[in-house]
């Protein structure tokens, strides 16, 4: 069984330090990830997710790659890569 999960990448957040990913069939749009993340840097997509609500996406010279929104995230909608 392959399971394949659609989403959007932003490339190169924290001053090319990280890659942060995001996915749609996850993403419920809750929220919790941008009440969490440290320097509020993320903020509404015009991309929506699972229940057609918006998704977020994060300032990529604003964030830092804490990955504290994938840590928070019930779905685990959120992924950041570090490089």
């Amino acid at each position: 069984m392959t399971v394949r999960n659609l989403g959007l990448k932003v490339e190169n957040v924290a001053k090319g330090k990280a890659d942060w990913y995001i996915y749609t069939d996850l993403c419920k749009g809750c929220g919790l990830c941008m009440v969490k993340c440290p320097k509020k840097c993320l903020s509404w997509s015009n991309e929506v997710g699972l229940y057609q609500t918006p998704m977020v996406h994060p300032v990529a010279d604003e964030c830092i790659a804490c990955g504290t929104c994938a840590l928070v995230c019930p779905d685990s909608a959120i992924r950041v890569e570090k490089k």
